[in-house]
C-alpha cells in the first residue's frame, strides 16, 4: 500500500520494438498526477486511415511483461477519440495477462461517419494496471436467498 492507502507502484518490464519509441514517439506514461491509466501511442510505419466501419491492428512499438500473476493490464479506449471521432477499440476492452510478452497491438475501429487517420505518436488507447483475484469453484445444490431472488437479465427494472 502507498501512503494514500492504494496499491503500491510496481515495475513492469518494457521492451522497445520500434527504434522511434522514446524519441519521436514517447514512451507510455501518465498524463497528470491523477491519471489512472497510461496513454498508449501509435507506432505504425506510416499513417493509417480508417474508413467508417474499418478496423486495424495498430502497433505501439513495444512489448511488456508484467510478470506478477496478481496483476494484469486493461487496454481501454480514449473517451475523447470515441466521442468526437468514433475511434474505439475493436474488441472494446483488451486484456494483457501477466505472462504475455508479445507485441502490444491496439485493435482500432472507426465506428464514426468520417475517415480517421492515425499517425505515429498519436495517443490511441489507455493502459490501466489492475489487481487480479483468482477464484475457485465451490459446487452447491442451491444458493442462499438474496434480495434479487431468481430474476434474470434485466429483472431489476429500468432506471
Amino acid at each position: 500500500m502507498n501512503r494514500h492507502g492504494g496499491p503500491a507502484a510496481f515495475a513492469v518490464e518494457l521492451k522497445k520494438l520500434d527504434p522511434r519509441l522514446g524519441d519521436s514517439i514517447p514512451l507510455p506514461g501518465y498524463t497528470t498526477g491523477g491519471s489512472a491509466a497510461m496513454d498508449l501511442r501509435a507506432a505504425p510505419a506510416a499513417p493509417v486511415t480508417l474508413a467508417p466501419g474499418d478496423s486495424a491492428l495498430i502497433p505501439t512499438g513495444l512489448a511488456i511483461h508484467i510478470g506478477d500473476p496478481h496483476w494484469c493490464a486493461l487496454i481501454l479506449p480514449r473517451s475523447g477519440l470515441g466521442h468526437r471521432h468514433g475511434l474505439v477499440l475493436g474488441n472494446l476492452t483488451g486484456l494483457i495477462d501477466a505472462d504475455y510478452q508479445g507485441p502490444l497491438l491496439i485493435s482500432c475501429w472507426n465506428r464514426g461517419n468520417a475517415p480517421f487517420t492515425i499517425t505515429p505518436g498519436d495517443r490511441i488507447a489507455q493502459m490501466l494496471f489492475v489487481p487480479v483475484a483468482r477464484a475457485s469453484w465451490r459446487l452447491v445444490e442451491t444458493f442462499a436467498p438474496s434480495g434479487r431472488g431468481t430474476g434474470g437479465f434485466g429483472s431489476t427494472g429500468v432506471g
